[in-house]
């Protein structure tokens, strides 16, 4: 029992310390955006010019552009071929705006050049979505009963393995899209030297959110299985 109080204090230490960085790392990003939001770049494209303009120059003519609400809502949908931007940046002409259209229509290119960790995550999506709302209290009530049912804890750590998995594979997809994302904005002109640097310091502060919860997931698996390993091993 002992052991176990040890454990839960080291689990809520782990996870105050991820939640505190995650939101620093939140607001950050959110930071640099409003100050790169005030930054124009050559020739006033909005963001969903920028968008436009690479799914032209990628040869794809099936995906549209779209406006969404909300703050920093911006994602592609593959089901539907959608890119979808939000308000700020549909209608934006700055620097940060280019950046995340050009790095939504990078995941539209990923789709159209059937890139392999795109469609891994794609396949995982319907697991996740049909785990994620109730995968938390089956873990409780592993947890709970662990003395005396702990193959419930074992089903939970199994879902919430495909969770971390999911939060893994995200990473290459993610810096992937950037790495896409950049290199146009570089070669078509839409942004030099000094708006280059900003639309790169932009998404990799992006990516830092996506390291963070990935990080967070894993140390929480980790966790889950030291409980189980630990009642099965008395």
């Amino acid at each position: 029992m002992h052991g176990m109080f040890m454990n839960n204090g080291a689990y809520w230490l782990i996870f105050i310390a991820f939640m505190l960085l995650s939101w620093l790392v939140s607001a950050r990003l959110k930071s640099k955006f409003r100050a790169y939001s005030k930054i124009p770049i050559s020739g006033l494209m909005t963001g969903r010019d920028v968008a436009e303009k690479m799914l032209r120059d990628n040869g794809i003519g099936d995906v549209t552009v779209l406006s969404v609400q909300g703050e920093l809502t911006d994602h592609y949908n593959p089901a539907k071929k959608t890119i979808n931007l939000s308000r700020e940046v549909y209608s934006g002409t700055s620097v940060a705006a280019a950046a995340i259209a050009a790095h939504e229509t990078g995941h539209a290119v990923q789709h159209a050049r059937a890139y392999a960790w795109l469609n891994l995550r794609s396949t995982l999506v319907p697991v996740v979505s049909l785990t994620s709302n109730w995968v938390q209290w089956i873990l409780l009530a592993g947890i709970i009963l662990i003395t005396v049912r702990p193959e419930i804890l074992l089903i939970g750590i199994v879902l919430f393995a495909f969770t971390t998995l999911f939060s893994i594979i995200t990473l290459p997809v993610e810096i992937n899209a950037s790495k896409r994302a950049l290199a146009w904005l570089s070669e078509s002109g839409i942004t030099y030297s000094e708006t280059y640097d900003k639309a790169r310091d932009a998404l990799k502060w992006a990516a830092y959110t996506y390291v963070i919860a990935a990080l967070g997931s894993l140390a929480a698996l980790i966790y889950y299985i030291m409980i189980f390993l630990g009642v099965r091993n008395r």
